[in-house]
């Protein structure tokens, strides 16, 4: 995806530690307790360790760049699970152009849950990696694919956990689970052409003019990207606010009640070209992006961004735990 600067507003969190003394009979709820009951609505405990270790499989293959044997077993991987996890499984098997011309071999792989309801609500994340480490310190590594931990495994690894705690015990939405592909092949920082926000997320905009199911809609939807990364912090996206301001503010509502507000900042950030665009304005369907910014870094994202050292190394099971158990509250407190 593309950063187009981030722009604080400077805006001061109060925060407030209230503590009680003295009492023997004071309850204190356990995390799961915490997290599994709310006005009578079971959520499930995310599984950090699960989540990890679907990060982890998809590494194994390598970089997940189109037209490669990686990408083709990672693909089947995803689908896989899905099914294995319940899932009415839909591929979409399309070629699409890159902005220099080459015909990506691409697959949007969707997960359906419950799909006869019409109520529905659909999560978003991208399964391909990046060809090109351009934002590398070391320029001799500008040409060489990156492994994506962080930038398109971790998404993939909170979305199929999150699959496998929905075959267990359903919301009572349908919720649809779509990854997209070819999202990290726009124009890297070397190439000399003119550079066009329409050259990303070519699977999200095919998906968005050609949805897996005719006349497709959905409540909302949430992506999911870089959600996986040492001391990460998430704050409200320039799009999302502009296409689905509610949809924030339910997010991060659910993410300071479980605890995590350190993590998701109520603060508004610059506009970011990430998939949830086309789909806010091309499927219409309001979306938002949970997204790692860092102001005060060079890319404005993670130290890692489209670096070689987008690596296990960084992979966090607490960021992983914060964005899944946040986004299982969502889905299964709606109705």
């Amino acid at each position: 995806m593309i950063k187009r600067g981030v722009i604080l507003w400077s805006l001061c969190l109060l925060w407030s530690v209230v503590s009680s003394c003295g009492s023997s009979s004071a309850k204190v709820k356990s995390e799961s307790e915490e997290e599994s009951t709310r006005a009578g609505v079971t959520v499930p405990v995310f599984d950090a360790d699960s989540a990890f270790n679907y990060v982890q499989k998809q590494v194994d293959f390598g970089p997940r760049v189109p037209n490669s044997a990686a990408h083709v077993a990672c693909g089947n991987f995803i689908a896989t699970q899905l099914e294995k996890f319940g899932a009415q499984v839909t591929n979409q098997f399309v070629d699409l152009v890159a902005f220099d011309g080459t015909l990506l071999k691409s697959r949007n792989i969707i997960g359906a849950y419950k799909p006869d309801s019409k109520k529905r609500v659909a999560l978003f994340t991208h399964w391909d990696s990046r060809p090109w480490a351009d934002y590398d310190p070391d320029e001799k590594n500008h040409r060489t694919p990156i492994l994506a931990a962080n930038d398109g495994a971790s998404g993939v690894g909170v979305m199929l956990e999150i699959a496998r705690q929905i075959h267990q015990v359903q919301p009572e939405l349908g919720i649809d689970l779509i990854f997209f592909d070819a999202e990290d092949y726009g124009e890297p920082q070397f190439y000399t052409g003119p550079h066009k926000e329409e050259s990303w997320c070519l699977g999200s905009q095919y998906w968005a003019r050609n949805p897996h199911v005719e006349g497709y809609n959905a409540r909302f939807g949430i992506l999911l990207d870089m959600v996986g990364g040492k001391d990460a912090v998430f704050y409200k996206e320039g799009y999302s606010e502009k296409y689905a301001p509610d949809i924030n503010k339910k997010v991060w509502k659910a993410a300071k009640r479980l605890g995590y507000g350190s993590l998701f900042r109520n603060e508004q950030t610059s506009p970011v070209t990430d998939d949830h665009l086309f789909v806010n304005e091309l499927a219409q369907i309001k979306t938002i992006d949970i997204i790692p910014t860092d102001p005060s870094g060079e890319h404005s994202f993670t130290s890692t961004w489209h670096t070689l050292q987008d690596n296990m190394d960084h992979i966090d099971r607490k960021t992983l735990k914060a964005v899944g158990q946040t986004v299982l509250h969502v889905i299964y407190n709606e109705n």
